[in-house]
This record gives structure tokens, sequence and C-alpha cells, in this order.
């Protein structure tokens, strides 16, 4: 699991953990991903920058020096939304080629040096992080009112790109026994947002709340690395209480 230090990868691999699997915890902060591993049974870290192709080759083979295999990634390092400057017409150009690099190159470099070992295997389960935020043009009017930092264009571009990707990848590796597909989460509460987001996030969600970290993502990602999902690839899951498809 990339980017598994903290955050929803972090409850993706205590629940994948928890589950029975030996997970890698992989972060760009190898201190970070350090101490998450000793906190969850079975874990193991690995430092990487995804953004870097040498890098994600190192860590693929380090997981295959330990563990001889790798049945399941979990392409979920990425984020910075809220970053710098939202607004693409004053947005700094280092800070859109950065955004893409670590939400768009960074999946690809990994998912090419993983789908290159799992075509070996002639088996596996790739699961691309994406987000609501590839398939919606954003009411910025939330951000706005409540002071908040607004989500970049560039953002969504990459998690666009992403989704793409899961679908081409997955004509590309499904003959070879490997099944690729994503999850879309929508916005999640870290504790971290104005209690006036908070509240217009959940007036717009059908569900009519934000999702719950360590809880509402942990479901999709056991259910798309198991054999219970062995006929779907290709597939976009949206975890997002319905946000996206509510007017």
């Amino acid at each position: 699991v990339t980017g598994a230090a903290t955050g929803i990868g972090e409850a993706i691999a205590r629940r994948l953990a928890s589950a029975g699997a030996s997970v890698g915890i992989a972060d760009v902060d190898s201190d970070a991903a350090a101490h998450t591993a000793g906190l969850i049974e079975g874990a193991f870290p690995l430092a990487v920058d995804v953004t870097s192709a040498s890098s994600t080759q190192d860590a693929v083979a380090s997981v295959l020096a330990r563990t001889g295999r790798l049945d399941i990634f979990v392409n979920n390092a990425g984020g910075g939304s809220g970053r710098g400057e939202g607004n693409l017409l004053e947005r700094a150009p280092e800070e859109i080629a950065a955004m893409i690099a670590n939400n768009l190159l960074g999946p690809l470099y990994c998912c090419r040096e993983v789908g290159r070992l799992m075509a070996r295997q002639g088996r596996g389960k790739i699961i691309n992080i994406a987000s609501i935020a590839g398939m919606i043009g954003r009411d910025r009017r939330m951000y706005y009112r409540n002071d908040k930092a607004e989500q970049p264009v560039g953002y969504a571009a990459a998690k666009a790109g992403v989704i793409g990707l899961t679908r081409d990848l997955a004509g590309l590796l499904s003959p070879m026994g490997i099944q690729v597909n994503a999850i879309s989460p929508g916005g999640f509460d870290k504790g971290d947002l104005p209690e006036g987001f908070v509240k217009d996030y959940a007036e717009a969600t059908m569900s009519g709340r934000m999702g719950r970290m360590g809880t509402d993502i942990r479901g999709a990602v056991v259910f798309l690395a198991s054999p219970a999902s062995d006929y779907i690839t290709g597939h976009n899951l949206v975890v997002d209480g319905g946000f996206h498809c509510w007017k």
C-alpha cells in the first residue's frame, strides 16, 4: 500500500492486515512508514518515492525479496489537493507539475513495476485510488464561504487520468490473470476541516455526512482485493455516500 503511513492509506493497510495479508507500508516518509508498520501485526516498512521510476522499481524488488510474490497492490499515494494556491489561473507552474507527478505519474510508474511482476506470476490485484474529483466539476462556493483552500483543477485532471489508467491497464493485464480496478472516494473528514465546510458537504451528500476515516473505505478495498471480485476488472467503485450523483 503506497502512502500508507497515515490517512486513508493507513486505514487500508490495517484492514488488509486484519484480513490476513502481510502488508508493506510504503511511504516517502521512511520514519513514518516504520512507525506505522510497528503498530500493525505482520506489516513491514518500505521507503518509496512514487514520482521516481527507480524508487518504485527498488520498492517492488524489496517486496519480492522479502515475500517471494506480490498478490495485491493498492496505488494510494498522492493527494496534496489543498496545498498552495488552488485557483488554476493563479497557480504556479511548478505546483501544477508536482501535483501531476505525485497523483498521475507516480501511479503510472507503480503500475508499470507491479504489472511486470504480476504478469510473471500470472495473477494479481491492482487497486488504484482515484477520486470523485476525476468525475465531476467541483462547486467551489462551498470552499469560498468556509474560507477553505479550493481543490486544484490539476488534482481533478490527475485523478481522471487514474480512472483512465485503470480501464486501459485492465485491458492490457486481464488476459494475464490480473484484475485492475479503482476506488473513487468522496470527501473524508480527517478532523481538520472547517465546521461549516463539513456541514455543507454533508448536506450535499445523499448519506448526509462525509466519509469516516478508518471505516468507510475498508470494505471496498477488501472486496476488490479478494477472490470475490475475480470477475470484476476495469471498474471504478465510487465510495462517496452518493455525493457525485445527487443534485
